[in-house]
């Protein structure tokens, strides 16, 4: 990984003063080479440079330089596209099917795939370097594989027959094209990243959890809130990654779109032709530089033929390539197909774990609650305990009258007042008890 990184590294650019240096320093001849030129202005020019890492069809990789708008015109993109692989700019993930290019967009995975590159946008992120050798490693051995499988043609040929004999169908092919593979890879990258990070937080979600449930503190509760907060964040990531994949799967005109492989080999049949064909149009084209004929003297004979011909050329270049793209479909809808039960796993794994959490928030919940029923239960008890208190301070106050009473000469009535008012408040506040468990409003 280390020497990758060297490799995919790019030269150390000069210092300005050295730029300096060599812009004045005198040629052989004594004349100064960049006598009136800024040298520094030529930051100017390549202020549009970005590097890229460029992988071919051969598992070669390498560095280059190049300018947003010769990127436009090599891959045939639109600005919007390369925006989306801008890391400046936070979009979510998307596959997009283009005329000469497919344009992914996957977590850290940023890449332009043609039918004989990959052009991916050079940085240290681990996650890239290991797509580019991940890529690299498929790409040498389905070149050793396809040297095993020119040897084994005969073999293979016959399998074939036995499968369809005996399943009645088309066996699938041995081999993907090279933008299918680097589209697997970039799937593949994007799966892991997500399932690693659902498996880590999962790790740190259950234990996390659970001693919330045991212990139920202002620390635990911020803690489960960002992990919440992480778990809302990832789950819409993954959503994304599996709608994407599952738009891909419904439609099938992008799925033809991304074979790229297919229409290049069509537009180069189509760009060189037949050659009865071509012939015929190199002599009608010699014959019309060399004399120009006029609409009343060409044979129309000549311009049906013609247009019969470019007729049934065009009927079946298209039942060939439809033909052709329904294979193409269903070997790339399989190939999708495997990565949305990946990803779907992976949002299955984030949904339970989102389960789990909102189980646990409405016990912790349901705790609260019971504690707070004994607070009011308690308070109800106590506001009733005082009530009945109260009534020895009324009795207090009437007898604390100034006027006289018989009563006060008796030297025993102190003992009965309290016992009788004692009684009284017991009896009451017995009555409020027995009322409050009648009306189910405590639970003693």
């Amino acid at each position: 990984m280390a020497d990758l990184k060297e490799r995919l590294l790019p030269p150390k650019p000069a210092s300005a003063m050295n730029l300096r240096e060599a812009a004045n320093r005198p040629s052989a001849s004594g004349r100064q080479p960049f006598q009136g030129m800024d040298v520094l202005g030529l930051k100017k020019r390549g202020q549009g440079l970005r590097s890229w890492i460029r992988v071919d069809s051969a598992g070669n990789s390498q560095v280059i330089e190049v300018d947003k708008f010769t990127m436009m015109r090599r891959c045939d993109l639109p600005a919007r596209d390369l925006r989306l692989l801008d890391p400046l700019f936070v979009y979510p993930s998307t596959i997009l099917g283009r005329e000469k290019a497919i344009v992914v967009n996957l977590e850290q995975i940023r890449c332009i795939i043609t039918a004989d590159e990959v052009l991916l946008l050079n940085s240290l992120d681990s996650y890239v370097l290991q797509y580019v050798v991940e890529l690299q490693r498929r790409l040498t051995t389905n070149a050793a594989s396809e040297v095993w499988q020119s040897e084994g043609l005969e073999l293979n040929r016959r399998r074939n027959k036995s499968f369809e004999n005996v399943f009645g169908g088309s066996p699938s092919p041995d081999y993907l094209p090279f933008e299918f593979r680097a589209v697997e890879v970039a799937l593949e990258a994007a799966c892991t990243f997500l399932d690693s990070q659902a498996a880590e937080l999962e790790i740190e979600a259950y234990p996390l959890l659970d001693e919330l449930t045991s212990k139920i503190s202002t620390l635990n509760l911020e803690r489960v809130r960002r992990l919440k907060s992480r778990l809302v964040a990832l789950t819409r990531r993954v959503q994304k990654v599996r709608d994407e994949i599952e738009q891909l799967m419904d439609d099938d005109g992008d799925m033809a779109e991304m074979y790229l492989t297919d229409k290049k080999n069509r537009m180069e049949s189509s760009f060189f032709g037949e050659p009865s064909l071509m012939g015929f149009r190199s002599n009608d084209a010699a014959q019309s530089i060399s004399a120009p004929v006029s609409p009343v003297s060409s044979p129309p004979d000549t311009r049906k033929l013609e247009k019969s011909l470019s007729i049934a050329r065009s009927r079946h270049e298209s039942m060939k390539s439809s033909e052709s793209t329904t294979e193409n479909i269903e070997e790339l809808e399989m190939l999708l197909e495997a990565y949305f039960v990946v990803i779907d796993s992976t949002l299955n794994k984030l949904t339970s774990l989102k389960e789990y959490i909102d189980d646990t928030e409405d016990f912790i919940n349901i705790q609260l609650d019971n504690v707070r029923n004994q607070l009011i239960q308690f308070e109800l008890l106590l506001t009733t305990a005082t009530f009945v208190v109260a009534i020895f301070g009324v009795v207090a106050g009437i007898f604390g009258m100034n006027f006289p009473i018989s009563l006060f000469d008796d030297a025993s009535a102190f003992k009965w007042v309290l016992a009788i008012t004692g009684v009284t408040g017991i009896i009451i506040f017995c009555a409020f008890v027995w009322f409050f468990k009648y009306r189910r409003l405590m639970n003693l």
